[in-house]
């Protein structure tokens, strides 16, 4: 597809600076640009590329100053990284037209199961009984859909994405390959011989609308119950979500993030990657946690940044690495402190004995 600079301004409400008829036919970063590529510069430690790149059209801020004199066209917008995205989002919205329908052979629906219209199922899916998958659902090829699983309006899962028996998927959610909803909680019940009895997980996992999860998540069924994933949630790949766990509305959670069972995640909380949290806490609403920590203690105060491991507040972690940059230092005056605290402590001692 081809577009005009005026077009992409008239739709961003953009003034121009340049060729209105300069054509993109693509979407580039500006330093690897070539002629016809649309870029943005949001970061001013961009700007330098702006005055080389080949790109044909630039967004840039309105408040952005030029230094020099620039090849492409620019276009003047607000916001240029959040104009950038709603390009995205149009060109999402016309691919979104020759998305594919119909049932694909080989593949199994049972009899029992309800298929919406414009729905599409790919080959070597499986759908079990009693499944319902509503109007414009999109099932790639290699899905498993269980026995009763329910997925709403408009819901995308990618090839090989695996959901079992009852669970629910909220409209539009949207869940790459690879991911697993409803597997077993690790539930086992340790035993006086040593071994471990298995405890029996017949609970679901409840998956809220608009929801994005990304490849090779695995989200565990309760053991009684919900596992439940509200609203806007968005989670990164390589997630564990254990049984009976709770996250809130739009949330955020990066990859390789391990979250243990019955724990209450807030609404509009930022975990970074590779965080662990352990069971049964609660971490309150709008909560920063930072790449790498631990957490092992419920969150109560709202607007809480936690960092390290064990995870405490974020501004005593940065006053303590500053201490602990120094501590060779430290040491070493501790050292001549205590030289001269025994030097002193002598002379006294001596100094009695003579005025004895």
């Amino acid at each position: 597809m081809q577009f005009s600079a005026v077009q992409i301004a008239t739709l961003l409400g953009g003034k121009i600076e340049g060729n209105p008829d300069a054509k993109v036919i693509g979407v580039a970063k500006i330093e690897e640009a070539n002629s016809g590529s649309l870029c943005f510069i949001s970061n001013p430690k961009y700007e330098e590329y702006l005055y080389s790149t080949e790109a044909s059209v630039v967004l840039i801020n309105n408040s952005l100053v030029l230094q020099k004199t620039t090849r492409p066209t620019l276009i003047r917008v607000p916001d240029a990284y959040a104009s950038f995205a709603l390009l995205l989002e149009k060109y999402n919205e016309m691919v979104a037209l020759n998305v594919p329908r119909g049932i694909e052979q080989p593949s199994f629906i049972a009899p029992t199961a309800q298929i919406g219209k414009d729905v599409y199922v790919g080959a070597f899916s499986y759908i079990g009984e009693g499944a319902i998958i509503e109007d414009g659902s999109l099932i790639y090829p290699n899905c498993y859909i269980g026995k009763n699983v329910h997925i709403g309006a408009g819901v995308k899962l990618y090839a090989g994405v695996k959901v079992y028996e009852d669970c629910i998927l909220g409209k539009r959610t949207v869940i790459h390959s690879g991911t697993v909803i409803g597997g077993d909680g690790f539930g086992f019940a340790p035993q006086s011989d040593g071994t471990y009895k298995k405890i029996p997980q017949i609970g679901n996992v409840i998956i809220e609308e608009d929801v994005e999860i990304g490849s090779n998540v695995t989200i565990d069924r309760a053991t009684m119950g919900n596992t439940i994933i509200r609203k806007g949630v968005k989670l990164d790949n390589l997630i564990q979500i254990a049984h009976n766990v709770e996250i809130d509305e739009n949330t955020v959670i990066a990859a390789q993030t391990g979250v243990a069972g019955s724990s209450k995640i807030g609404k509009s909380c930022m975990i970074g990657g590779q965080v662990g949290i352990i069971g049964h806490i609660h971490i309150a609403d709008n909560t920063n946690i930072n790449a790498q920590s631990g957490v092992s203690k419920s969150v109560e105060t709202p607007n809480t940044v936690l960092n390290g491991t064990p995870a405490f507040d974020y501004k005593s972690v940065l006053k303590s690495q500053a201490i602990f940059r120094h501590l060779p230092e430290l040491q070493q005056k501790i050292q001549e402190l205590e030289k001269i605290v025994a030097e002193l402590s002598a002379a006294k001692n001596v100094n009695s004995g003579v005025d004895r």
